[in-house]
């Protein structure tokens, strides 16, 4: 490992909030708040068997970003490549209802819903600045 990144496995849960949180907080941390510094993989590829993925999260740390208390992304992640570094649950954050509540389109989502993101991506952040620097 020459230079470290941390990839962030995030929830595809397309039906709930939570999901849609994840993968916008997940986003929001890779392309503003820690750029270069964060990688995105795909759960659906990685439960498929892209090799690609599974390798990188075997060789660098990965932190789960599930919406919900299911864990699909921590354990996709420990079935094919190992432990996660870290994980964050949604639901612990805004509500288990809130996170399992319907998700309408992206473009009816409210600016409640992006504060909600990040909110999220702050703790993404978080975890992300903590692996760096066991790693320095």
């Amino acid at each position: 490992m020459s230079e470290i990144l941390v990839g962030v496995l995030s929830c595809s849960g397309e039906e709930y909030l939570g999901g849609t949180l994840a993968r916008m907080a997940t986003r929001k941390v890779m392309e503003e708040l820690r750029p270069g510094k964060v990688v995105t993989l795909c759960l659906p590829l990685y439960i498929a068997g892209g090799e690609e993925e599974r390798r990188f999260a075997e060789e660098y740390p990965v932190i789960a970003v599930d919406g919900c208390k299911e864990g699909c992304a921590k354990c996709a992640t420990e079935k094919y490549s190992g432990q996660v570094k870290d994980q964050l649950i949604i639901a612990e954050l805004i509500g288990e209802t809130t996170a399992l509540s319907r998700t309408v389109s992206m473009k009816k989502l409210t600016k409640e819903h992006e504060k909600m993101a990040c909110r999220i991506a702050e703790e993404i952040c978080k975890k992300v600045d903590r692996i760096l620097e066991e790693y320095q």
